[in-house]
């Protein structure tokens, strides 16, 4: 019989890439993805342990969870419980003391050994932890994706990373940069191609640090394997995230200028205008790097939309490397951003730093960045309005004969279309700013 398997994903991209993973594994031993959680046989939290209180949330939500494991039981059946992901990674030992009902607790590097760890449970062998560092045999051993995956698809370059930012927990819950070969990189994709994916976004915790192996033996950087992945047919786009300055090198932007394929928008967290503050935060880069990078960047490319990441009330920020910060904002000029007041996170440096800010003097310092970045954005969305842009259309929209698509600089966008434009390219006039997405007209394919 069938057995039903519920996943809940906090986080990033690689921690939804992560959770359709882990669904291949487990698919082979019988189980297929449900919606009500309640009627699960394995439930998995899959976690993230960036944002705050993330290790709250968790218990929170197993707390939801034990009434319908125990109503399982009593009808003589069964709910296996799993706590996968950076959460697992850091907080193992305490998941196993708190909520003892947690039948397994594995870090992001061990998702391969998942069906030997639900055979072990089915034996009675216990609470399963592990939160070894695999990461050459979790990449070796998974299976490969999904052909029938969609049209704008994710596939996992690189995993790690080795720049230890003080604020950042990624080294300790997702270990050293790791990267995997271009071979397995190509044959993924062409398999996902061949399914009816046009887009691929790349992803890593570093993904512009990506050094695979290539097939002629030497270390290939990002910017190689673009070109490469850029001669697979009918692979029209090309996306990548996350990335750090340190790691935009010329090859990286000589794919920007060459490749149409590769889209123009990229997400490059520069965290802080305020050079001490970057300092403190062991970004090794200063604003005026990141100021110069993006110069180069637009110089072969003019177009490109950027997004970045900002975090605001870091130990030590005072009103002057705000300011900074502030002022890096209107030099550049975002089309969107992401930004969050600092947080401690246990067991990295800037938990332990000085002059932690208060919490009223950081949050009025992000709603002042905050109304700074929507009025980019939406300065940014306008400018589209009267233009024609190529859509990648990805699937229906929420309305009848409602179709959704992205432009080539992320922005979500509806028109009204007949279901066969999904998974093909058409230019779109655009004529409408909504607070979330445009809307358009269709002109003819692209």
């Amino acid at each position: 019989m069938t057995k039903k398997l519920f996943v809940k994903t906090w986080g990033c991209q690689m921690n939804v890439y992560d959770s359709g993973r882990m669904a291949d594994v487990v698919a082979p031993l019988g189980y297929a993805a449900t919606d009500d959680m309640a009627d699960a046989d394995l439930v998995i939290f899959n976690t993230c342990h960036i944002r705050e209180k993330a290790t709250e949330k968790l218990f929170s939500e197993l707390g939801r969870l034990r009434p319908h494991q125990k109503a399982k039981a009593d009808r003589g059946e069964r709910m296996m419980v799993a706590v996968a992901g950076c959460v697992a990674q850091a907080e193992g030992p305490e998941i196993q003391r708190r909520a003892p009902y947690v039948d397994m607790v594995f870090g992001p590097q061990t998702y391969h050994q998942l069906p030997e760890m639900i055979a072990k449970v089915s034996r009675g062998a216990g609470i399963i932890l592990n939160t070894d560092f695999t990461t050459e045999a979790k990449f070796d051993q998974l299976p490969t994706a999904h052909a029938d995956a969609g049209v704008s698809v994710f596939l996992s370059i690189q995993e790690g990373c080795d720049k230890f930012c003080s604020f950042c927990v990624v080294p300790y819950t997702r270990g050293a940069e790791y990267s995997r070969s271009v071979a397995s990189l190509i044959a993924e994709a062409e398999k996902l191609v061949e399914g009816g994916a046009r887009e691929i976004t790349l992803l890593g915790q570093n993904v512009n640090a990506f050094h695979g192996e290539g097939p002629d033996g030497k270390v290939w950087g990002l910017g190689r394997l673009f070109f490469r992945l850029a001669e697979i047919p009918n692979l029209k786009r090309l996306r990548y995230m996350t990335s750090h300055p340190r790691d935009m090198d010329d090859e990286l932007i000589a794919a920007h200028r060459d490749l149409p394929q590769l889209m123009p928008f990229l997400h490059l967290p520069v965290q802080s205008g305020s050079d001490p503050i970057l300092d403190a935060m062991n970004r090794k880069h200063t604003s005026d790097d990141y100021r110069r990078l993006i110069e180069k960047l637009r110089n072969v490319r003019p177009d490109i939309a950027l997004s970045s990441d900002f975090i605001i009330g870091f130990p030590g920020e005072s009103d002057r490397d705000f300011q900074e910060t502030m002022r890096l904002i209107r030099d550049i000029g975002f089309a969107q951003a992401y930004s969050f007041t600092y947080s401690r996170r246990p067991g990295t440096p800037a938990a332990v730093m000085p002059n932690q800010i208060a919490d009223d003097v950081k949050n009025a310092r992000l709603q002042e960045l905050q109304q700074l970045l929507r009025t980019q954005q939406e300065q940014f969305n306008q400018s589209m309005i009267g233009k024609t842009l190529p859509i990648l259309f990805d699937r229906a929209g929420r309305y009848e004969g409602q179709m959704h698509g992205r432009t080539p600089y992320m922005q979500a966008i509806h028109v009204q279309g007949p279901a066969r434009i999904v998974g093909r390219e058409f230019n779109v006039v655009i004529e409408n700013v909504g607070m979330n997405s445009l809307t358009g007209r269709v002109l003819a394919a692209a």
